[in-house]
C-alpha cells in the first residue's frame, strides 16, 4: 500500500476515511528535524549550511514510515500547501534518505489540497508534484535568519542588558510597535473643546436630536468651541431662537460586503466579535481543516474557486431567496504578494451547512460561524440605504443645527453579516431619523434634565439645549486584531507568524494583555530603547518589510535563498562587533536619556523629576541588578541607599495592589475578596479565622487585569479545577485548572499545557481527549506505560531483561536500574547484546554499587548469603 505522510493524527484520520484500505496515512507530528540548539549550526563561513538534527520523539515516526514503505516503496507526501508544509514534506525526505528508508531511485510524490475533502485529496492523490524547491529554500532563509538574530542578538542582550530574555527578527519589530504606541500616549496633550446639541420635536410629535454646526453665520470648526464660556453663549444662542426645518436631503445610497476571510481578517475578527487571541483563533481554524469543514487557513488570498463561488450563490438562492443573490458573482482580486501563501481564501467547504448543521464544541462554533457569514455576505447583494440630512436654521440664520441618519430600504449581505469595527464609537449617520418635511417646525423640547457624563455639562433652563465638555483622545492601545492589521499594512510578518509573534512577546514578558488591550511591560521598553538606538536598523520597519519581500521573491524563484542570507549576514555581523565595545555604564545612560519621559515623568511643580526624594542631592538613573533585573537607585550610593522598582513613580504602589471586596459567593454567603500577596494578586473565599483557617484562593491569571476584575470571573477562579468529563479509555475524570506554568488539562497523571486561560472554562471534552493523547504521544504513552523499543534478551552474565527504550533525550539500553546511552552511530534497531553488554559494563563501572551487581552473576547471590549466616551463626554460639 502507498504511504502517505501528513503532520496531525487528527488530519491522517479523516484522509485515511477518503482513502480507504488500499493507503497507509501517518502522521509526522509537524517537523521531524531541526537546527542544532547550539551556536554555529548556520555556517556563515561555508555557503550557509544548516546542522539538522532529529529529536528523539521524531525517531520512532520516522522509523514508522520506514518499515510502512518495506511493505511498499511509495510515498506520498501530503502535508500543508503552504511554506511551512512544503518544509516538513523535505525534511521528512531528507531523514528518510539519511536512515535509508528511501532509496535515491524510489518514487517520492508531492501531493498537495487546499481542503481535507474526499474530492479534493483523491484530485490531489491523482496529480502528484515534486517538491517546490523555491518554497524550500524560502523556508531554510526564513529559518537562518531568524537563527542568526537570535543567536547572535541576545546573547548581546545578556550581557549589555541584563535581565533581557531575547531578541527575534520580527518579534522585536511588533515590540516596537506597542512601546512606541505607549508612548504616543503617554505623551499626548489632550485639547479640550466643546459641543452643543438639542433635542427636537416634529409637528407629529416625534422627537430628533441635531447638533449646533454654525453660529452667527460661521460654519464652526471642533476647537471653535474651545472653553465653558464660548459653549455658554452658544447653549444661550440656540436656547433663544424659534427653528425651522430648511431643508431635508436624501441620498440613496450602497454597501458592499467585505471579501471572504484570510488569515489576517480572521484572526481580526475573531479578536473584535469573540476577545479570541490570534493563537486560539488559528489553533481552533486548524481543527476546522483537519476535520474537512474549512478551506487551509493560512492564506493570504481572498479570491475563491469558480465552483465554490457557484455553491455560496445558491446556497444564497436558497436560504434567503432570489433578491439576495446579485446578477453577477462578486469577483475579489488577490492582496497576496508572495506565491507561496497565495492560496484560496478561508472558506467553508461545504456552503449549504450552516454551523448549527454541525456539531461543534463552543469555539469551533464560533469560527466556523463567522467564516460561513462572512462567505456567502460576500457573495451577497449589495445592502440599499437612505441617507438623510436635516438642516435646521432660526429666521436670521444666527445659528444651524444638523441631524443625520439613515435608513436601510433594502438589507442585501447585512442580512447574514456585518464586520466588526475596531472604534467602539459610533456615528450619527447610524442613528434612525424620524419622517421630517422641510418648512416643519422644530419645537424644542426637555431631554436633558438627567443627562450625566464625566465631563462638564452645560444645560439651558429649558433643558431642551446641551453643552458638553470633550477632550482629544490619544491614539487607542493595540488590540490584537489591531496590532495584526497594523503589521499587515506596513508588510511585517505573514500569516502563518502572526499568531506565534504575538504569543512569544507576551511569553517573554515584553507585553501583558489587560481585558484585549496590549501593555508594553518595562522589561519590553527597555528592550525596545536598546534595540533602537544599538541595532536601529533591524528594528525598522521599511528594512523588516523589505526583507520579508526579497523572502517571497525566493519563494518564487526570483532570487537566489543564499545571495539573500549573504548580504544580511555582512552587515548584521558588522553591527553585532560594534556593541562588543559597549560599557553597560554607557548602555544605561542612554536607556535612562530614551525613557526619561516614562522613568522621571514631570511633576508638574518646577522640581527636577531626577532629584532623589531621600537625600534630595543624588540623581535618579535606572540601574541593573547583578541578579538581573532593573531598579531605579540614586547616584550617591552606599551613603544613600535610596531605591524604587523599575517604572514611573509610584509603582511600588500599582504593583501592591489595592484589597477590596468583589461580592458574597451565593451558596456559602462567604465573602469573595481581591487581595494581593508575594506572589501576585489572587482571590480569596472568605477570611482567614480559627474555624477556617486556610479559605480557598487562586491566583489571579497573567492575563487578568486586578482593576477590571468582578465576582463571576472571581468565582470561576475559585470554583478551579472544573471538571471537563469522563476519559473515554477508563473512566476517570479529566479536569482543567491554572498551574504554576500556566492553564493545563489533566487525566490522571498526564497534564497537557492550553494554549489560551480562557480554555480553562471553555475546553470541551474532545478537544480535552486530543491534547491529552497529543501530550502522551509526545512522550512515547507515558513514563508509566513505556516499552521497549526492541528487547534484545536475558543479559548474558546477571541475568535480567535487557531492552532498548526511547528516553527524552534519545533511545538507552535498560538493564535493571543501569539505564546506557546508545551512542549517535548506533541506532536502536542496530544494537546487538554483546554492544549493549558493553555499554551497560561502562555505564555500571561510573557507580560503585551498580559496578559490583554489573560483575556477579545473580547465580552466585545465594552461596554469599549462606556464607554470612554461617558467620553470623558462629558469632552467636561464641
Amino acid at each position: 500500500m502507498p504511504v502517505v505522510v501528513v503532520e496531525s493524527p487528527a488530519k491522517a484520520k479523516t484522509i485515511n476515511g477518503y482513502l480507504g484500505k488500499d493507503y497507509t496515512v501517518l502522521a509526522s507530528y509537524g517537523h521531524v528535524r531541526d537546527l542544532v540548539g547550539k551556536d554555529g549550526s548556520v555556517d556563515t563561513e561555508n555557503g550557509f549550511d544548516m546542522t539538522w538534527e532529529v529529536p528523539s520523539d521524531s525517531k520512532k515516526r520516522i522509523k514508522d514510515i520506514a518499515d510502512a514503505l518495506a511493505d511498499d516503496p511509495n510515498l506520498i507526501l501530503a502535508t500543508d500547501p503552504d511554506r511551512e508544509g512544503e518544509a516538513i514534506s523535505w525534511h521528512l525526505q531528507e531523514a528518510l534518505l539519511n536512515r535509508r528508508g528511501v532509496k535515491k531511485d524510489m518514487p517520492v510524490s508531492r501531493v498537495a489540497f487546499n481542503a481535507i475533502t474526499k474530492k479534493a485529496v483523491q484530485e490531489a492523490i491523482a496529480n502528484p508534484r515534486e517538491i517546490d524547491t523555491p518554497l524550500v529554500h524560502a523556508y531554510l532563509a526564513r529559518r537562518a535568519l531568524d537563527y542568526l538574530v537570535g543567536f547572535n542578538l541576545s546573547p548581546v542582550l545578556w550581557r549589555k542588558l541584563p535581565g533581557a530574555k531575547s531578541a527575534g527578527r520580527v518579534q522585536s519589530v511588533c515590540l516596537r510597535l506597542v512601546v512606541e504606541r505607549e508612548m504616543e500616549i503617554e505623551a499626548f496633550d489632550p485639547r479640550e473643546y466643546w459641543s452643543v446639541r438639542a433635542m427636537l420635536e416634529t409637528p407629529r410629535g416625534q422627537t430628533f436630536e441635531a447638533r449646533l454646526v454654525a453660529l452667527a453665520g460661521k460654519k464652526l470648526d471642533r476647537f471653535d468651541l474651545a472653553d465653558a464660556t464660548q459653549a455658554e453663549l452658544a447653549v444661550q444662542a440656540v436656547e433663544s431662537r424659534t427653528l425651522s426645518v430648511a431643508s431635508v436631503e436624501a441620498k440613496p445610497g450602497t454597501r458592499n460586503p467585505s471579501p471572504p476571510f484570510m488569515t489576517s481578517t480572521l484572526q481580526q475578527e475573531a479578536s473584535r466579535k469573540f476577545g479570541m487571541g490570534a493563537k486560539a483563533c488559528m489553533s481552533t481554524a486548524q481543527r476546522l481543516y483537519e476535520q474537512g469543514h474549512i478551506t487551509y487557513m493560512r492564506t493570504d488570498g481572498i479570491d475563491m474557486a469558480p465552483e465554490a463561488v457557484h455553491a455560496a450563490r445558491d446556497a444564497i438562492a436558497d436560504r434567503y431567496g432570489p433578491d439576495y443573490v446579485p446578477a453577477e458573482a462578486r469577483m475579489y482580486k488577490n492582496k497576496a504578494k508572495n506565491a507561496q501563501e497565495a492560496h484560496e481564501c478561508i472558506r467553508p467547504t461545504d456552503m449549504t451547512r450552516a454551523a448549527d448543521d454541525l456539531r461543534l464544541e463552543k469555539d469551533q462554533n464560533q469560527i466556523y460561524d463567522l467564516i460561513w457569514k462572512r462567505t456567502l455576505a460576500s457573495q451577497m447583494a449589495a445592502a440599499k440605504l437612505e441617507r438623510t440630512t436635516v438642516t435646521i436654521r432660526d429666521r436670521d440664520t444666527q445659528v444651524e443645527l444638523r441631524a443625520t441618519g439613515q435608513v436601510v430600504v433594502f438589507d442585501g449581505f447585512m442580512k447574514v453579516y456585518t464586520e466588526g469595527r475596531d472604534d467602539e464609537e459610533a456615528t450619527g449617520d447610524d442613528k434612525r431619523l424620524p419622517a421630517i418635511h422641510e418648512g416643519d417646525a422644530a419645537k424644542k423640547v426637555a431631554a436633558y434634565e438627567g443627562e450625566t457624563s464625566d465631563n462638564a455639562l452645560i444645560r439651558a433652563p429649558s433643558n431642551a439645549v446641551l453643552g458638553q465638555q470633550h477632550f482629544t483622545q490619544p491614539p487607542p492601545r493595540y488590540t490584537e486584531a489591531t496590532l495584526v492589521k497594523r503589521m499587515e499594512e506596513l508588510g511585517i510578518g505573514r500569516p502563518s507568524t502572526y499568531a506565534s509573534i504575538l504569543s512569544t512577546i507576551v511569553d517573554r514578558g515584553y507585553v501583558r494583555k489587560e481585558g484585549n488591550r496590549l501593555f508594553p511591560e518595562d522589561q519590553g521598553r527597555l528592550v525596545t530603547a536598546f534595540l533602537s538606538n544599538y541595532f536601529r536598523r533591524y528594528v525598522g520597519y521599511d528594512f523588516t518589510a523589505a526583507l520579508e519581500q526579497e523572502l517571497d521573491e525566493v519563494s518564487a524563484g526570483e532570487k537566489d535563498y543564499k545571495d539573500v542570507l549573504d548580504r544580511f549576514w555582512r552587515d548584521f555581523s558588522a553591527a553585532i562587533g560594534e556593541t562588543s565595545e559597549l560599557r553597560i555604564g554607557e548602555v544605561l545612560d542612554k536607556i535612562n536619556e530614551v525613557l526619561e519621559p516614562h522613568l522621571f515623568p514631570d511633576p508638574g511643580d518646577g522640581g527636577d523629576p531626577r532629584l532623589c526624594p531621600n537625600c534630595g542631592q543624588g540623581r535618579l538613573s535606572m540601574r541593573t541588578a547583578r541578579s538581573g533585573g532593573a531598579f531605579i537607585g540614586c547616584s550617591n550610593y552606599p551613603e544613600c541607599r535610596y531605591t524604587r522598582p523599575f517604572g514611573p513613580p509610584g509603582m511600588e504602589g500599582e504593583q501592591a495592589g489595592t484589597e477590596r471586596m468583589l461580592g458574597i459567593e451565593p451558596e456559602s454567603g462567604l465573602e469573595v475578596w481581591l487581595k494581593s500577596g508575594r506572589f501576585g494578586p489572587y482571590v480569596q473565599l472568605g477570611e482567614v479565622t480559627d474555624e477556617n483557617p486556610k479559605p480557598k484562593r487562586s491566583s489571579l491569571p497573567k492575563a487578568w487585569a486586578p482593576d477590571a476584575l468582578d465576582l463571576d470571573r472571581a468565582l470561576q477562579l475559585l470554583s478551579l479545577p472544573r471538571h471537563v468529563g469522563i476519559h473515554p479509555e477508563d473512566g476517570a475524570d479529566i479536569e482543567t485548572n491554572l498551574g504554576r506554568y500556566g492553564p493545563y488539562v489533566r487525566w490522571n497523571k498526564v497534564y497537557a499545557n492550553l494554549p489560551e486561560e480562557e480554555e480553562i472554562f471553555t475546553l470541551g471534552i474532545n478537544r480535552a481527549v486530543d491534547l491529552l493523547a497529543e501530550k502522551l504521544a509526545k512522550r512515547g504513552g507515558g513514563r508509566q506505560a513505556a516499552k521497549p523499543l526492541r528487547e534484545l534478551g536475558e543479559h548474558p552474565e546477571s541475568g535480567g531483561p535487557v531492552n532498548v527504550m526511547e528516553g527524552r533525550y534519545g533511545p538507552y539500553v535498560k538493564w535493571e536500574k543501569v539505564n546506557a546511552t546508545l551512542p549517535k552511530d548506533v541506532t536502536p534497531e542496530d544494537v546487538t547484546m554483546a554492544q549493549a553488554v558493553d555499554l551497560i559494563a561502562a555505564k555500571a563501572a561510573k557507580s560503585p554499587k551498580r559496578k559490583a551487581a554489573a560483575k556477579k552473576p545473580t547465580a552466585k547471590k545465594a552461596p554469599a548469603k549462606k556464607a554470612a549466616t554461617t558467620k553470623a551463626a558462629a558469632k552467636k554460639a561464641g
